[in-house]
């Protein structure tokens, strides 16, 4: 694609949630430090909330690597019975789980938490069973001094006896501490999930809650600037500083979106043979992109025809690989 005409390494705004490329901008940094602070106090519930593209899944990625780390756990993260990923028992002083995709049963989301933490599942009798083998299992990790963190994605997804399942579950607990602690990750829906009368007991269990907030201006500049230089750039900037701006406007200061409309004005410049992207480009993108206008994109998109752009881009890209034996 362009990463040869930028002299990039990799492609620097892809969608994966890569913490590679992680950026301590305010929001993220301070959603992140209350967590850890959260965590680290053996506060009960923790909620993350931000709207659609705003780093949710990035800065959960984060958390699980840094609760992995703590103590001086030098094991990487394991991959749990469900593909999710766990710390190392052994090293660690917190145990998490990762459950990423919440819409369960309250037997369903039990299961996925037990499997996360090593519980056996073989000759389950029932969900009495269940939940007895993993009040097991927590009583045995709290013996060995682990702190086990339940790390929920997308939790505005939650049915609401699922949610209350959750709750039911962290009444257990010894003498002096909760067995497990919460994080929940959602969008504003969450919010308004929690606000039902028949949730207020959950709600009343949360100790600390953030909004994550989109980026303004120069916090875009510096993210847009990060994902470059992480991705192998380091010669003069590629975006030009109205691109820059007019960029800002059209994402708004979501994450997910400036990594969409980054990626085609790098496309376009590509295309058009351009070392710099100008906000023409932008407007180009932002035409092509759903859910993103700009004052006059439209007209510009018909007028010249970013597909036509894109398929030069493709086409420039397809003849580098044959060039290189790397397409038959």
């Amino acid at each position: 694609m362009y990463q040869q005409h930028f002299g990039l390494r990799e492609l620097p705004f892809t969608l994966t949630p890569n913490t590679h490329f992680y950026l301590n901008l305010p929001t993220h940094q301070e959603a992140f430090n209350l967590i850890m602070v959260a965590m680290g106090n053996g506060d009960g519930f923790v909620k993350i909330v931000g709207e659609v593209g705003t780093g949710k899944t990035l800065l959960c990625r984060k958390v699980l690597n840094a609760l992995s780390q703590e103590h001086l756990c030098d094991q990487p993260l394991s991959t749990g019975a469900t593909g999710s990923e766990t710390t190392s028992v052994k090293d660690s002083r917190y145990v998490s789980a990762y459950i990423p995709n919440p819409n369960l049963t309250p037997d369903g989301f039990r299961m996925n938490f037990a499997r996360e933490l090593g519980v056996a599942m073989e000759g389950l009798k029932g969900s009495y069973d269940l939940l007895e083998r993993l009040n097991q299992k927590l009583l045995e990790l709290a013996a060995d001094n682990k702190q086990v963190v339940l790390i929920v994605d997308e939790a505005q997804t939650m049915p609401e006896e699922t949610i209350e399942a959750l709750r039911l579950l962290t009444n257990l607990e010894t003498e002096t501490s909760k067995l497990f602690q919460v994080v929940l990750f959602g969008q504003p829906e969450l919010d308004e999930l929690l606000d039902r009368r028949s949730l207020r007991q959950l709600k009343q269990r949360i100790t600390f809650s953030y909004q994550l907030k989109l980026l303004d201006q120069e916090g875009t500049g510096q993210y847009i600037q990060h994902r470059i230089a992480l991705a192998g750039y380091n010669g003069m900037p590629i975006f030009d500083q109205k691109a820059m701006k007019l960029l800002h406007k059209a994402s708004v200061g979501t994450p997910r979106l400036i990594n969409i409309l980054s990626h085609k004005t790098l496309m376009s410049a590509y295309g058009k043979g351009d070392r710099q992207v100008q906000p023409e480009h932008v407007r180009l993108a932002a035409a092509d992109t759903e859910g993103v206008s700009l004052p006059s994109s439209r007209a510009l998109f018909a007028k010249t025809g970013l597909a036509v752009l894109f398929i030069a881009a493709i086409g420039l890209a397809v003849g580098l690989l044959l060039d290189k034996g790397l397409i038959p």
